[in-house]
């Protein structure tokens, strides 16, 4: 009877799963086991390893939330322009997309769907040639794959534009093996609207300063998380409920920042500066303590982003003390 509740309960809310302790909380795989768990994105910049912007999502990939990190970190840095680098979790075509829409550079690269087809034997999509003139494939028996006239939309927007051969071309074809499993009757291909943009995004992806990039983004966003996890002692979250897990997130974020600028400034640079912001005095401050050290911009914006992330009722704000003034003093 109970188990039969509990299924109604999931029907009902469109559920694949639910958890009495924590219902925000999502079944996540983890490499020694799978775990209730939150999902917590974090976004750092590549000088001085500070958290710019950080989030917490239910959601156990990382697919959709490249754009909405990004777009966020533009605004708290107030810059027109932004170069963002993230692995293989976030390559989404239409969040590649809106980032360049939004003036954000993406430094993703692709999935190796190519090794994938090789390791099961069939042709991978590279070796089927698109004719931008006439608006088809060819593959590599030189057979052509005709625009069909009704596009596929998805039920999250994207229209992809399909090309297929004859069924004739594919029966007697001497490739058919390395191309379709043995039920298909032939071959079929999906273009994306916006497939130019993206094939530029990934020729970029193959240069050789992009993939330095790229080599270069595991020892720059996974310091804080080593940090976090092995210096500050916080390997789990301590409440429940989303909107508490992202105020525990928010201050944790806050320690590892604060005590990163401790690391960098000394104790004396930052009391200094804290004075400065107090009184005032924060330009000339800046002048004299940072004349060929850019810094204290990005700190101020990162301290201050993190501080208002939290979402705490403002009766609890006094959880901060005094060390937030230099939050509090800040235009």
């Amino acid at each position: 009877m109970q188990l039969e509740q509990e299924k109604a309960f999931l029907e009902q809310h469109n559920k694949k799963q639910y958890n009495k302790t924590d219902p925000d909380a999502s079944l996540m795989q983890k490499p020694a086991h799978n775990l209730m768990a939150y999902n917590s994105q974090i976004v750092v910049d590549d000088k001085y390893k500070l958290i710019v912007a950080t989030d917490i999502t239910s959601c156990g990939t990382d697919i959709n939330q490249l754009h909405k990190m990004a777009k966020q970190t533009k605004a708290i840095l107030a810059t027109d322009s932004l170069t963002i680098v993230a692995d293989t979790g976030y390559d989404n075509h239409q969040q590649i997309k809106q980032c360049y829409d939004d003036g954000i550079t993406p430094i993703i690269p692709g999935r190796n769907l190519v090794k994938v087809q090789q390791n099961k034997g069939k042709f991978s999509r590279d070796k089927f040639v698109y004719n931008a003139d006439i608006d088809n494939y060819i593959c590599p028996n030189n057979k052509i794959l005709a625009k069909q006239n009704q596009p596929q939309t998805k039920p999250n927007g994207k229209i992809n534009f399909g090309y297929a051969t004859r069924r004739k071309d594919c029966k007697q074809c001497p490739l058919k093996s390395q191309c379709l499993p043995d039920k298909t009757l032939m071959k079929r291909i999906y273009r994306w609207e916006h497939q130019v943009m993206l094939d530029k995004h990934y020729d970029k992806m193959q240069t050789k300063e992009a993939k330095t990039t790229i080599k270069r983004r595991g020892s720059i966003v996974e310091h804080p998380f080593g940090t976090i996890k092995r210096g500050l002692g916080w390997d789990r979250y301590l409440v429940r409920g989303k909107e508490k897990v992202s105020g525990e997130n928010a201050l944790i974020m806050f320690s590892y920042n604060f005590k990163r600028v401790i690391n960098i400034l000394g104790v004396t640079g930052f009391i200094a500066m804290t004075l400065a912001l107090e009184t005032g005095n924060i330009d000339t401050f800046l002048v004299n303590f940072w004349q060929n050290f850019i810094f204290s911009g990005l700190f101020i914006v990162v301290l201050l982003n993190i501080a208002n992330s939290l979402n705490i009722k403002q009766n609890r704000r006094y959880l901060f003390g005094k060390y937030l003034k230099i939050v509090i003093f800040c235009d």
